[in-house]
């Protein structure tokens, strides 16, 4: 008997030996996988490692996420990618590998799914077939299941560090300069309105991560997402809002405006959206202009300047305005634009940091305070540059009002 027949077998071997009308420990769980091997004479012949090996995966598919567990736990591994019963796909130091590793069958990895959405009180089926789910370490999952996808089941898993990056690290990291992130700290200590722009996996989440270590622990925040990852950083006075999906129950649908709005009854000191992608973007603009100073949120852009516009097609999606009165809001709410970019080297990089100075004559009035240079690359390939300081701030009003100019 092969390996992986032998594996089947002993899986349903534990699993006819285990109540399902009582949960069961990790712990019993183990014991009664140890049992179930013992009693196999032909697992004699198999090696104490490949015993070893045997255990740790049965364990995974009866309590984890079978054979994706192993990628979840690598620190190395920063996106999973399921692609049906193909080989899966990782990036991992910043690389993307084809791995000689899939899911042996559709029901195996259907079983995985549900076991993931069920974990945060989600639901994906054929009538809702595309669902933003989380695993237990905070990754972000998104699923798209067929016939939507047509080779699907699709899985794509982004993994956060198991602990938050720090803006010195980032500094060590050369994503930015000490001094810029000296001056961001001083922002966001003064309370200016702060928006992160990038594109996809610029690190436009583990940037307001690192952000949220200048945040004073006197202060209330509330965070507000799709789905909860976000790993806000020493902040005791901490509420965490998630949004929900309707269902066959009759539960209804709880959007990221209808979080907005309802967080501005929780006496916020500063809101921040984890990401804004449609018409939420007028619901954030009303906090930003409604007193929450200090307010974050992040965005999908390819500069600095492309996220003004983004957010006027945004707001434009929830209320019909006149296109000058949703500039002027834009312009007076949001106060300074950190734009990040991932390089031809896979190094993510802060590339601009802009001041909005307001409105005037059509336009976005722009002071560009920080920009990236470079400068050459190494023999390696590693892009050689800096981020060079452009100008300064000219409102300091926050600042001075903080004792920090």
């Amino acid at each position: 008997m092969n390996y992986i027949d032998m594996k089947q077998k002993l899986k349903h071997a534990v699993q006819e030996r285990m109540d399902y009308g009582r949960d069961y420990t990790d712990e019993e769980v183990d014991e009664l996988i140890d049992e179930t091997i013992l009693l196999r004479e032909e697992l004699s012949l198999y090696s104490v490692e490949s015993r070893r090996q045997l255990k740790k995966e049965l364990f995974n598919s009866l309590r984890k996420l079978d054979i994706l567990q192993t990628f979840v736990d690598d620190n190395s591994i920063t996106e999973i990618m399921i692609n049906g019963t193909n080989p899966i796909f990782v990036e991992q130091n910043g690389h993307l590998k084809k791995l000689d590793v899939r899911f042996e069958s559709l029901e195996k990895l259907e079983d995985v799914i549900q076991k993931i959405v069920a974990g945060c009180n989600r639901v994906v089926n054929e009538a809702s077939p595309i669902v933003d789910a989380r695993l237990s370490n905070g990754s972000r999952v998104n699923i798209v299941l067929s016939p939507i996808a047509l080779n699907g089941p699709i899985v794509t898993i982004r993994r956060f560090p198991e602990h938050p990056i720090t803006m010195r690290q980032l500094v060590e990291m050369e994503s930015l300069s000490a001094e810029a992130a000296g001056f961001l700290k001083k922002l966001v200590q003064s309370g200016y309105n702060l928006f992160v722009s990038g594109g996809t996996g610029s690190g436009k989440t583990t940037f307001l991560n690192a952000l949220s270590g200048y945040i004073s622990k006197e202060e209330r925040v509330i965070t507000i997402e799709d789905s909860a990852e976000l790993q806000l950083q020493d902040i005791p006075n901490l509420v965490q809002l998630e949004t929900r999906n309707s269902n066959v129950e009759g539960c209804k649908e709880i959007t990221i405006r209808d979080l907005i709005r309802a967080s501005l009854r929780m006496r916020p000191d500063r809101i921040i959206v984890g990401e804004v992608r449609g018409a939420e973007a007028f619901d954030m603009m009303q906090c930003l202009n409604t007193g929450h100073d200090g307010s974050m949120s992040t965005g999908h852009a390819n500069s600095a300047e492309d996220m003004m516009s983004r957010l006027e097609n945004m707001v434009l999606m929830g209320m019909d305005l006149p296109l000058a009165a949703i500039r002027q809001q834009i312009a007076s709410g949001l106060d300074v634009i950190v734009h990040l970019g991932r390089l031809r080297d896979k190094s993510r990089r802060v590339l601009q940091i802009v001041e909005v100075l307001g409105y005037q004559d059509g336009q976005f009035l722009l002071n560009p305070l920080y920009e990236f240079e470079e400068k050459g690359e190494t023999a390696q390939g590693k892009v050689i540059g800096s981020l060079c300081k452009k100008g300064t701030l000219q409102n300091e009003r926050k600042l001075k009002a903080a004792g920090l100019s």
